[in-house]
């Protein structure tokens, strides 16, 4: 198990590194070459989607949304869940090919939040915000079998085994890094990070470069042993969602009477989302209670601190994946270009547009500055979010009998069918 779990951190590592590689790789302007005689086809735009068939996909959304939280709260069924997922897989992975996406919808809803010139899509909105509301009413239901990268993880989870509870709480981490990243790359219009590096719209398209195609096949052979590693270690959405389900008016539970305390669905979460019974112990001394809570107010503000001023250290790393900023930097360090060598498109393309150098470097400036400060932002993010964790391992907790955690429950209704009791039967 533990070499399992060392593998797993070893996958994990390794495809947040790549996912990182734009930051520091090399700047690429590749000069093209093209056989003379070359032809240039004409340019085909296909047509929007049909605006009705858009609001379908939103009514299929609220419709699946509506069903599956009844399928968990009141059916308590598993296999109704899991039913579901396929049909997801199949609507919302193959036949619309993962778009439009709730996760991905982070990237318009902030890119229209920042930038005044672009205006978001309403379906992009509605799937944004609609699992929100749910979730905040029924707990992470959106999670359980609607989102077709979560439920073709849940698919292929055939021998989901659970992992030590410190590095469930160290990955943890990482889908609020990477939320944090996307936003900071929407926000200053550089990129959308989260739909370049989907590791599975690839399957649903059929169209994924070979290394796309190996990092979601990795998650896929990982999701079979270590239930869902994309949802629960990386998805940026699943990070909002993690603290939205903890409000939620109502949330699955895994006894729908009494608990008797059979321990029989001790095993049964592969999340680790569930809470063991834990009587009450003796009362520490205020003292204690009081020193306790002093440190740890003393120390998130120095966690924020420091996140803030490490990544502001990489802020003229994420700066350069910014195509003007890349395109400024290839200009400087290119001076010959158009003096007999072939240029590359994109400075070409400059050239031809009449913007000046001193236009350009204006732009490339406040860009930059929207990095340094964007950066700050998101180290204190996570900084913040690294003290809230060790706060959390220190507050005690007093929980009668087993019960799901808001937070990390999945809602997929595994545990419930290890439950024996049965409603009106205690």
């Amino acid at each position: 198990m533990k070499k399992s779990i060392y593998i797993l951190f070893f996958i994990l590592s390794a495809i947040f590194a790549f996912q990182s590689f734009p930051v520091n790789a090399e700047n690429r302007f590749p000069k093209p070459e093209f056989e003379q005689g070359h032809i240039q086809p004409e340019t085909i735009t296909p047509s929007p989607r049909l605006l009705l068939l858009e609001y379908l996909d939103v009514a299929v959304l609220i419709t699946a949304l509506s069903l599956i939280s009844y399928f968990i709260l009141k059916k308590r069924s598993r296999k109704l869940v899991f039913w579901t997922s396929v049909f997801s897989v199949l609507y919302f992975g193959f036949y619309r090919e993962g778009c439009v996406c709730s996760i991905g919808a982070i990237q318009n809803v902030t890119l229209a939040l920042f930038k005044d010139d672009y205006h978001i899509p309403l379906t992009a909105f509605l799937f944004f915000i609609i699992p929100l509301i749910y979730t905040l009413l029924f707990g992470r239901t959106f999670c359980a079998g609607i989102c077709p990268l979560g439920a073709l993880q849940d698919i292929v989870g055939l021998k989901p085994m659970p992992i030590e509870a410190w590095l469930e709480k160290v990955l943890g981490i990482f889908p609020f890094i990477y939320l944090g990243l996307a936003v900071l790359f929407a926000a200053t219009g550089t990129d959308f990070v989260i739909c370049r590096y989907d590791p599975f719209v690839g399957f649903f398209r059929l169209d994924a470069s070979f290394t796309m195609f190996m990092i979601g096949g990795l998650f896929l052979i990982a999701g079979v042993f270590i239930a869902r590693p994309y949802c629960r270690f990386l998805c940026p959405y699943g990070a909002l969602l993690n603290i939205i389900s903890r409000f939620s008016f109502k949330h699955m539970t895994i006894t729908p009477e009494t608990c008797i305390n059979c321990r029989l669905c001790e095993n049964a979460c592969p999340y680790g989302a569930i809470n063991m019974p834990v009587q009450l112990k003796e009362k520490e001394k205020t003292e204690t209670v009081v020193r306790r809570y002093i440190l740890l107010s003393i120390m998130v503000p120095i966690f924020i601190f420091t996140g803030g001023f490490l990544a502001s250290n990489f802020s003229s790393g994420f700066a350069h994946v910014n195509p003007k900023v890349k395109l400024a930097k290839e200009l400087k360090n290119n001076t010959n270009y158009g003096m007999g060598e072939k240029e590359a498109l994109e400075i070409t393309a400059f050239r031809s547009s009449g913007q000046s150098m001193d236009e350009l470097n204006l732009e490339v400036a406040k860009i930059e500055k929207e990095f340094y400060l964007g950066s700050w932002i998101l180290g204190g993010f996570t900084g913040l979010v690294f003290g809230l964790m060790l706060i959390s391992l220190t507050v005690f907790k007093y929980h009668p009998d087993y019960s799901p955690n808001k937070a990390t429950c999945h809602s997929c209704a595994r545990c419930m069918e290890f439950c024996p009791v049965k409603p009106g039967v205690l």
